[in-house]
């Protein structure tokens, strides 16, 4: 099993070439749209959502809180549609005879790219979860065992006054 640190660096990682997929996507779809600009041609989409799921990423690996980890699994979630969606538009702009193949070419790469990173940090997400979850329970378990040793010692040093001792929660009362 991986360790939540291997975890955490495997998904920074990916979520900085998540982040590098948006920023490159922002700038192919920038170059597409100058293209075209002066002709009345229908404009290819970008795929900026994964430059978001990429900062969610790295903000989740930052700090590990409950909220931010559903925030980044939502925010992939929403760069998987998005690169599907992405994918299909430019697939369809890419069939008519008068389309920048090239530049098509290379919004779809990338999509299918951010594809598979938010399937991946999908995956990495749930794998942190469960560490997370594990790490917590033997964290309580700890807490509990100590918590409980400690009652069974006050309840031992009370005992020594050979009164009878009642424990109420974890807390030893006299009886007179």
């Amino acid at each position: 099993m991986c360790s939540s640190r291997k975890i955490l660096w495997s998904l920074l990682l990916l979520s900085v070439a998540e982040v590098g997929l948006g920023v490159a996507s922002i700038i192919v779809g920038a170059v597409g749209i100058s293209r075209v600009r002066g002709q009345r041609r229908t404009r290819q989409g970008d795929a900026s959502p994964f430059l978001v799921c990429g900062m969610c990423g790295m903000l989740c690996a930052w700090k590990r809180t409950g909220l931010i980890m559903i925030l980044f699994s939502a925010c992939c979630i929403c760069g998987l549609i998005g690169g599907i969606l992405n994918f299909q538009f430019v697939r369809t702009l890419s069939k008519r005879p008068d389309s920048l193949s090239s530049i098509h070419l290379a919004a779809m790469t990338m999509a299918c790219l951010g594809i598979t990173s938010c399937t991946l940090s999908t995956w990495l997400m749930c794998r942190l979860a469960s560490s997370e979850q594990q790490r917590m329970f033997h964290e309580r378990e700890h807490s509990l065992h100590h918590s409980h040793e400690m009652t069974e010692k006050e309840v031992l040093d009370n005992s020594s006054n050979s009164i009878p001792q009642i424990s109420y929660n974890g807390h030893a009362v006299e009886t007179p």
